[in-house]
């Protein structure tokens, strides 16, 4: 279970980049956000959600992250969960160039989160402590 958080985690951060080129090229030629865009913003938080669940499974088994800072894994992946439906909601559903750069900017932050938290040992392997 923990390979299979792992391959999560990786493709939310995959994920986030081309959601990010997505929002740049989109603002770049002055085009405003699209539904399909919209849909893959709800696709992302659900992939989140879904890795966070399985963080919740493999907690519970009596599992930790390999340095043991649970409580970090949890604020990082709540605030990965929350930020792209929360930016939406501050803009209102604004779907204008500043908006795509305003959701470039964040799809790259968060890839850079996700890079970060792998880089510290909160995404695994998930050890018995």
């Amino acid at each position: 279970m923990s390979d299979i958080h792992g391959i999560l985690f990786n493709m939310q951060i995959i994920y986030s980049i081309f959601l990010g080129v997505w929002a740049a090229v989109s603002a770049a030629q002055g085009k405003s956000i699209s539904g399909n865009f919209w849909g893959a913003v709800a696709t992302y938080t659900i992939l989140i959600a879904g890795t966070l669940l399985m963080g919740v499974v493999l907690a519970l088994s009596g599992l930790r992250p390999k340095d043991g800072r649970l409580t970090l894994y949890f604020l990082y992946m709540l605030f990965l969960l929350v930020i792209m439906p929360g930016l939406f909601s501050m803009l209102r559903g604004r779907d204008d160039r500043a908006a795509g750069v305003a959701f470039a900017i964040l799809a790259f932050f968060n890839a850079s989160v996700g890079i970060s938290m792998a880089d510290r040992g909160l995404v695994g392997p998930w050890i018995d402590f």
